[in-house]
């Protein structure tokens, strides 16, 4: 499959000059000279350059400019040909279809557009790269992963002087929780180091394309420009350092992407290319966020549309993925930064609250030219089922399919700390953990799901178990254990909190250490408390060793019902097992063994991950008050 239909587009733009967003571009992404003649200038071209290879050989070429759509566009030249024109009744927009040939060579392609007379009005070159070898084959994030979750305002600035940009309003003020703190990319790639130490394999950074809204632009969550990453995280150029030294380094990059909306200073918002780009761009009304709408055989078709046509907020407009020129768009936006990063993954944003048949057709099409890249979609419910709906191989009663690989597990998330933080139940509260996992059946491929203990939009974790030091120590234990792809938040390893104010701007606080007045650093240790380099020393171990436990990675699974407040399963392979006991009661407690004898055998020897001890399991174990213990068995 390449697209549902057989188009992709170039997006141009008429300005004067070369593209405006030409600077934070590395010289080969450039397109090549531009000649105009007035009153025409070419503002944009989106994508500014494409790849030949691709298993899709059309690509959409989309034109922005005073009267542009009375020109004629013209190709002549081997290895791109024009298939045709569309247009939007927006006379300052132009699309064009292109073809490219499997045995295109790089270079420049001479692209005319013409008026009436065959006079040629505008000549530019588009640049078609090489590709790399065996993109296509790519490796994306799976289970041997841990992946770290950063605001990239919020992690370290390591280039002050991005704070502040000309003609970006919202300006640095790390007083202000909700305002910009001066985070960039350079930061995160000064710190790589620490987090392939700390064990860390992946990075998820929170968006860091271009978000010049008035106000509240931190969190990236509303586009204004989708090629371009936001001049105060730093440059196109710096994302793609990022990406190849963290491989160099072993560690993945995952990036995170909104098809649902954009922000409200989009540059398109000013001049829409189509009066149905945007869902009630005139009349817009907020979402109900009912996802249960989307797959409910019974939900009315007001509800529905109220929940998918809804906007989030008045500055992040809802976009309309049915207009087919859009869809393509966004498609092929996503194509190109995972070619241009090298990308092992996507996480996405709001997943369900897109128009679901445009969905299916984004993961189809990334899975399609990436077969073994992965993709974590955002469902925030608390059911497996709504969450199962969305996933490839599910046969729904609808008949909807999808080829999402796998999602953000927030039923598991809810489900551990409800467990931990239970103050009474006959066991202590460890069933909804239990009784949780027992809902696997729902999926077609939990393994894939990404498990996490919080994330930036929930109070952290260390502030969810009231600061008890026994339960996150439980928690980080079963999420770098149990199935999926464990995702951590920045400075979880050293236990950050928020207690007192769970407002996400208080949430994202600034990891210590990234700045250079910064008197505390979490990556040196200077400042912290003794309760975070704890912390801090448990995570890194942990993560460690996790590295090559194969049977964490994809090895089975079997868990026992939890007795008087200790939980017990075992991941195992046909090389490795392992057993994970958590007690999570205040009291010490004995395991009896004999209930697990279809795992384990009396001549078995197990030896605790974290001390080094050698334990022989030929009697009742003994376990420790709020403590997760962690063994490698072998025989004795």
């Amino acid at each position: 499959m390449c697209f549902k239909s057989a188009m992709l587009v170039f997006l141009i733009f008429l300005s004067a000059g070369a593209p405006a967003y030409a600077e934070s571009l590395p010289a080969e992404a450039l397109t090549g000279r531009v000649v105009t003649s007035a009153p025409y200038t070419v503002e944009r071209i989106e994508p500014p350059f494409w790849w030949t290879g691709m298993r899709c050989p059309e690509l959409q070429i989309m034109i922005y400019g005073k009267h542009i759509s009375d020109l004629t566009p013209h190709i002549n030249q081997h290895g791109m040909t024009l298939k045709r024109t569309v247009s939007t009744g927006n006379k300052n927009y132009l699309f064009m279809v292109v073809d490219i040939a499997p045995d295109a060579p790089a270079g420049d392609v001479t692209v005319q557009l013409r008026d009436k007379d065959q006079q040629v009005i505008i000549r530019f070159d588009y640049r078609l790269l090489p590709r790399a070898q065996n993109a296509a084959l790519r490796q994306g994030y799976d289970g041997s992963d841990v992946l770290y979750l950063i605001t990239p305002d919020r992690f370290a600035n390591g280039d002050p002087r991005n704070d502040n940009v000309p003609g970006m309003p919202d300006r640095v003020n790390r007083k202000d929780k909700w305002a910009r703190h001066g985070g960039d990319l350079r930061g995160i790639i000064d710190r790589l180091d620490y987090l392939r130490d700390m064990g860390f394999t992946a990075v998820w950074l929170n968006p860091v394309l271009e978000n010049n809204q008035p106000q509240g632009s931190y969190h990236g969550y509303a586009t204004t420009d989708y090629y371009r990453v936001d001049p105060r995280l730093g440059t196109n150029a710096q994302y793609r350092e990022l990406a190849v030294k963290a491989r160099e380094k072993g560690i993945k990059i995952i990036m995170d992407m909104i098809m649902n909306h954009c922000g409200s200073e989009h540059w398109w918002m000013h001049d829409l290319p189509a009066q149905d780009w945007i869902n009630h761009a005139n009349d817009f009304f907020i979402t109900n966020h009912t996802r249960t709408t989307v797959r409910d055989p019974y939900a009315s078709a007001y509800d529905r549309t109220r929940f998918t046509e809804g906007w989030f907020v008045p500055t992040m407009p809802d976009l309309n993925q049915r207009n087919p020129l859009l869809a393509r768009y966004l498609i092929q936006n996503t194509l190109w930064w995972i070619e241009y990063l090298g990308l092992a993954g996507i996480r996405m944003d709001t997943y369900a609250y897109s128009d679901k048949d445009f969905m299916r057709d984004w993961t189809c099409a990334v899975m399609t030219e990436y077969p073994h890249f992965n993709i974590c979609g955002e469902e925030w419910s608390l059911n497996p089922a709504v969450l199962a709906y969305w996933q490839k191989g599910k046969h729904n009663p609808d008949g909807y399919t999808s080829c999402l690989p796998g999602l953000l597990d927030f039923p598991m998330q809810h489900a551990l700390v409800n467990a931990l933080v239970k103050k009474e139940a006959w066991d202590a509260g460890m069933m909804d953990l239990y009784e949780m996992l027992s809902n696997d059946f729902l999926y077609p491929d939990p393994f894939n799901h990404v498990i996490f203990p919080d994330n930036h939009d929930m109070s952290r974790i260390f502030t969810q178990l009231n600061e008890d030091m026994g339960l996150f120590k439980l928690a980080i234990t079963y999420m770098a254990t149990m199935r999926g792809v464990p995702q951590f938040y920045y400075g979880t390893e050293i236990a950050m909190s928020n207690t007192g104010d769970n407002s996400h701007g208080n949430i994202r606080r600034d990891f210590p250490g990234g700045w250079e007045e910064d008197e505390v650093n979490g990556v040196t240790t200077q400042g912290l408390t003794e309760g975070q380099m704890e912390a801090q020393r448990f995570v890194k171990k942990l993560l460690n060793w996790r590295r090559t436990a194969t049977a964490i990675h994809d090895g089975k699974l079997i868990h026992f019902v939890p007795v008087n407040g200790v939980y017990t399963y075992f991941r195992f392979n046909d090389h490795m097992k392992v057993m994970v006991v958590l007690n999570k009661t205040a009291s010490r407690q004995t395991v009896d063994l004999s209930r697990f004898s279809e795992v384990l055998t009396k001549d078995t020897l197990a030896v605790n991950v974290m001390s080094g001890e050698r334990i022989p399991l030929d009697r009742d174990l003994s376990v420790d008050p709020k403590q997760p213990y962690l063994f490698e068995l072998e025989p004795r």
